[in-house]
């Protein structure tokens, strides 16, 4: 909990202010704990705010606030706020400013003093600011890009460039489209700025233990020497890196979804309890598909028909023998990653914009299945398994490529994980349902229509519906009647 929050207009039920990095709707009567939902400090983050306020409070009862009632320390009791009865919100006000007229919104300040500023103090810089950022950031990674198509042509390992095998150039490919569609959303700012540097962060993060593993692989081969395409390939990744680390600093995506933390065990037990078991299953299966990614995927059946003996050879072990220790090492690196990350997701507050973190890290997955089933159907040479052309035609030798069990596991839980990723972007959407004043608060993310039309402004009264904006909550909270964690229980109106 910030040192501080400042109320901005109050409900029958909830309550919408303001955080020292963000606005955020409360129970308006634990209005110590966390947020039920947050947005950013921006005046789209504001819009949104609003219009979900609106959406789930009763009609006709929210009211503003005067800001010397609204401010509230952890250490203070439950405030009671003074309220100026006004007619029915229709649309988005800004937080209030001066005695609680709507105007400009205020602005938490600096958290060391809460200090109340004007909008033009403080958050009228903070999308300047986002923007400049999402600029120069999206500059960067497409200069990474650039670098990335160009890695495509020369030698990249063992005398072979990746644009010349399939195999290796779709994933590379898929790679460069995920960073990418990261730079476009990083330009278009906003929620999606944040949104495109979580994704692209995500990707970074997986392909790191895959380009260290390309280069050791590279230093093994004493024939020929290290490529310009891996060296093109990897500053690539440099700079796509470091244009999205950019733009998720200074555009405060990482002190977004970090603003409020309590330590990660704290993080997860916030979450609703019908949340757990879906994140949990979303952990287990990156590690699931973390211990798929080491086993060998490839298999070949080798049949002598003049003999009539056949062999089964599997290759692509992460922890073989021949491989080189800095190769291992990569493997290593991404099977940590994958699991990392996606901690860090489940984490990530909104939950959706942890989706995009997450399916980050998926995009590489991904593309090594991919390449795997690519393989597959290209020509294998007896060369490969240490047999001459000649002999293979002696002893009429077939070799039939193929995937290994383990490999299917590894797409069953890349399949679950994506499933999970894509349910954390759309299972929150808001459910309508009864509720009037008096009555047990209803679950976040549930609405709160009003009843018989009563006299507008009056607070506590049903009045006309609201036309704030849309539903859909992301459920963050606890429902009426629980506590949260460090905060005064949540108990519904009238109680």
């Amino acid at each position: 909990m910030p040192d501080y929050v400042s109320i901005s207009y109050r409900g029958a039920t909830y309550a919408l202010g303001q955080g020292p990095h963000f606005y955020g709707i409360w129970y308006a009567t634990a209005l110590q704990g966390l947020p039920l939902e947050q947005w950013p400090l921006t005046p789209e983050g504001w819009t949104a705010a609003w219009s979900k306020f609106a959406s789930v409070e009763v009609p006709g009862t929210i009211t503003p606030t005067t800001p010397a009632a609204a401010r509230v320390t952890p250490a203070a009791a439950p405030v009671t706020q003074a309220v100026a009865p006004v007619a029915p919100m229709t649309g988005p006000a800004g937080p209030m400013t001066g005695q609680g007229g709507p105007g400009g919104p205020v602005s938490a300040g600096p958290e060391q003093t809460g200090e109340i500023l004007s909008w033009g103090a403080s958050s009228g810089a903070a999308p300047a600011a986002a923007a400049r950022s999402g600029r120069i950031g999206s500059a960067i990674v497409a200069i990474g890009l650039v670098l990335g198509v160009v890695g495509l042509f020369p030698n990249y390992t063992f005398g072979a460039s990746l644009a010349s095998q399939s195999a290796d150039l779709v994933p590379h490919v898929i790679y460069l489209a995920a960073w990418a569609l990261s730079a476009v959303l990083i330009l278009t700012g906003g929620t999606r700025l944040r949104a495109g540097a979580l994704l692209g962060l995500g990707t970074s993060a997986v392909t790191l233990g895959l380009f260290i593993a390309d280069a050791g692989q590279a230093s093994g081969d004493t024939i020929h020497p290290t490529g310009a395409g891996l060296v093109l390939s990897i500053l690539g990744w440099l700079a796509c890196t470091a244009g999205v680390v950019l733009a998720a600093t200074l555009g405060g995506t990482l002190r977004a979804g970090f603003g409020s933390a309590r330590g990660a065990f704290g993080r997860f037990a916030a979450r609703p309890g019908y949340d757990i078991v879906p994140l949990a299953a979303l952990v287990l299966a990156s590690i699931g598909a973390a211990i798929a990614f080491a086993p060998s995927w490839d298999r070949y059946v080798l049949v002598a028909r003049v003999t009539g003996q056949s062999q089964t050879i599997t290759a692509g072990n992460a922890f073989a023998s021949i491989n080189p220790a800095a190769a291992i090492f990569g493997d290593v690196l991404t099977m940590v990653a994958i699991v990392a990350v996606v901690l860090v997701a489940v984490l990530w507050r909104p939950l959706r914009l942890g989706a995009a973190l997450a399916l980050g890290a998926a995009v590489p997955l991904v593309a090594q299945a991919i390449s795997a089933i690519i393989q597959i159907g290209q020509a294998v040479s007896p060369a490969q398994f240490g047999i001459s052309p000649a002999d293979a035609a002696r002893i009429g030798l077939t070799i039939s490529p193929g995937l290994t069990a383990i490999f299917w596991v590894y797409c069953a839980f890349v399949a679950t994980l994506i499933l999970l990723c894509v349910w954390m972007l759309v299972a929150h959407e808001s459910a309508g349902s009864s509720f009037r004043p008096g009555s047990p608060a209803p679950a976040w993310g549930e609405s709160a229509p009003g009843g018989p039309a009563g006299s507008p402004g009056t607070p506590g009264s049903p009045g006309p519906a609201s036309t704030g904006g849309p539903g859909g909550l992301v459920p963050h909270g606890a429902p009426g009647g629980e506590t949260y964690p460090g905060g005064a229980p949540a108990e519904p109106p009238g109680s």
